[in-house]
């Protein structure tokens, strides 16, 4: 079995040699911009690991992990247009090198590329995978709407936030791995147990990604640090820290001033009061306990998959290596 950076090798490796596309050059010079930036490639990754895990050759699962990555940044780099987001990995965002037509059209041939990766499989299997792969990218529409609608609403719950990063986030994560089971024969049952490591393993993902927003190192952590608390976003962090009354007033009176009505030092000076409620309300520690929670259900999921038992020591050792992040 080959170990997660020689899958990360063969991956890159992969990644250069098909996306070749040339011209026209404002097409696809932002789309090889943003696929080089790097990233943790989390999700082809998994496609390729459980494949592996599974018995079948990774190189017949290249092509679907190859358009997870595809599509996953496509999604980011529309995303960073409606987040205006300025920073992506650590450097400037496509609609802020380029513009945001370009970030537009440029996510459009991703897309695209994404689903034309499929065709080289046979037809139960191409079947298979686009189905899964279609519902996977509707749900996360579905989730990135819900994010927009929650930034105007003081109502939100925490249930509805988990849904929303569950379609947001998770679902491409199983995906992810369920893609690599169908390629290696799996049955329906097998899928959906891996599928639903996935699903626990991206929101414990995603709560992660919540408090760095919130916690993390500028330096490390890639994006705008406190991005979430400016777009008055309506994370886990925030919803379990409003539950302590004495700071339910004082947050949501922050988190009803839009960005655009502040100068630089105003959002700056937000980002360190909100943060200082997150503390003190109790909401960061629910958070993290959110976090161990379901990273624990997600190991637990893992005992109960049909591969060897080294492939489960090892995925165990990668969700904990995942969630121990600090970036």
């Amino acid at each position: 079995m080959k170990s997660l950076e020689q899958l990360r090798e063969v991956f890159l490796k992969h990644l250069k040699s098909t996306i070749n596309h040339n011209e026209p050059k404002g097409l696809y010079d932002p789309v090889h911009y943003i696929l080089d930036l790097g990233g943790k490639r989390l999700r082809p990754l998994l496609t390729l690991l459980s494949a592996q895990m599974y018995g079948e050759s990774i190189d017949k699962a290249l092509n679907a992990a190859l358009a997870v990555e595809v599509f996953h940044n496509f999604t980011l780099l529309h995303d960073d247009i409606m987040d205006q987001a300025d920073l992506r990995r650590g450097n400037p965002t496509v609609h802020k090198k380029w513009d945001e037509n370009t970030g537009i059209l440029s996510g459009d041939a991703m897309l695209i590329i994404a689903y034309q990766l499929f065709d080289e499989y046979d037809a139960g299997t191409f079947k298979q995978l686009t189905t899964l792969f279609s519902q996977t990218a509707l749900e996360v529409c579905e989730g990135q709407q819900f994010d927009v609608d929650f930034e105007s609403r003081d109502d939100v719950t925490i249930a509805e936030y988990m849904n929303m990063i569950k379609l947001k986030t998770s679902v491409l994560v199983g995906c992810a791995l369920q893609m690599g089971a169908i390629i290696a024969g799996k049955n329906e049952e097998e899928q959906q147990k891996v599928y639903d490591y996935g699903i626990n393993l991206g929101l414990a993902f995603q709560l992660m990604d919540d408090y760095l927003d919130a916690f993390g190192d500028p330096a490390t952590f890639g994006k705008e640090v406190g991005g979430d608390i400016r777009e008055n976003k309506k994370t886990y962090l925030y919803l379990k820290s409003i539950e302590n009354l004495e700071h339910t007033h004082d947050l949501k009176t922050w988190f009803a001033i839009n960005h655009l009505d502040m100068t630089m030092d105003e959002i700056d000076d937000k980002k360190e009061q909100v943060k200082v409620h997150f503390e003190k309300s109790g909401g960061a520690q629910a958070t993290l306990e959110a976090i161990k929670s379901y990273t624990e259900k997600a190991l637990q999921d893992i005992k109960g998959l049909d591969i060897p038992e080294q492939a489960k020591e090892e995925l165990t050792n990668f969700s904990l290596k995942l969630m121990g992040r600090v970036s």
